[in-house]
């Protein structure tokens, strides 16, 4: 199935491993440019070496935190400068935080929010007059199950992500008009480099990944019996930025195996 996304351009955030550095790599395997921002300079610019070379498609690394402002002006100058549009966001940073409320203190609070919610609404405001240029666009928000069916000890993260889901909601009635699709997808237990480097400081002893990976499955009763993988989601993500999905606009897309106990 042609995606129908030759000559678009994305921006992925949080895009040098897992979901976003999957939904790079379809999406340029499909035909669009992708640049992709981290803070981690050499992660950021092995992932875009990795996918070029593999797709022989064309993604921009644009090192940086996505909380400064100054390093969003410099991904959209840097987007603008190479492509001269921008047709897709992807809001994809974000770490997992998850604690009793007693034990969140307030500036986690504070960084929680700047990272997932504040600065996915900056980018919004940025690119927007860009998609309206260009006569729509897609804004895919990565969001989690815990935003829709929050469990004990699991703040701020659930109240960050639930904060994500509403805003994409009102974003797509607001943004219908001008043809500007946005959705979010409400990820799961998939497999990344968060959940790699936890279980190198849990269970330094253990050195099979696949044995701690069935074992979460296991405690968190993931209904399929297995962690997801990356591309499982970033396959997802790149539907949604494409003319496929043109008629699919303030949804919640749970990417769970079947975990959330909201549909």
């Amino acid at each position: 199935m042609d995606l129908g996304l030759t000559g678009k351009v994305a921006i992925i955030t949080g895009g040098g491993e897992g979901i976003g550095r999957a939904a790079a790599h379809r999406i340029a395997a499909e035909g669009g440019a992708v640049l992709i921002i981290g803070r981690r300079a050499a992660v950021i610019e092995a992932a875009a070496a990795d996918i070029n070379r593999a797709t022989g498609g064309t993604v921009v690394p644009v090192p940086g935190d996505i909380t400064d402002p100054a390093a969003r002006e410099r991904l959209i100058g840097v987007a603008l400068e190479h492509f001269g549009r921008i047709d897709i966001l992807v809001n994809n940073a974000g770490t997992s935080r998850a604690k009793p409320f007693e034990a969140v203190e307030l500036e986690e609070w504070q960084e929680d929010f700047d990272l997932k919610l504040w600065a996915a609404i900056a980018l919004a405001r940025a690119v927007i007059p860009q998609m309206r240029r260009v006569g729509g666009g897609r804004i895919i928000n990565v969001t989690n199950i815990g935003g829709r069916a929050p469990r004990a000890g699991s703040l701020p993260t659930t109240a960050a992500r639930a904060a994500g889901i509403a805003w994409t909601k009102a974003l797509s009635l607001d943004l219908a008009p001008d043809n500007i699709l946005v959705n979010t997808v409400c990820i799961g237990l998939i497999k990344s480099g968060q959940h790699e480097r936890r279980y190198a400081r849990t269970a330094p002893q253990q050195n099979n990944l696949d044995v701690l990976y069935d074992e979460d499955a296991k405690k968190r009763g993931v209904p399929l019996g297995r962690v997801g993988e990356a591309h499982e989601a970033g396959d997802v993500i790149a539907f949604l930025a494409s003319e496929r999905a043109s008629y699919i606009t303030g949804v919640a897309i749970n990417i769970d195996g079947g975990s959330s106990p909201v549909p």
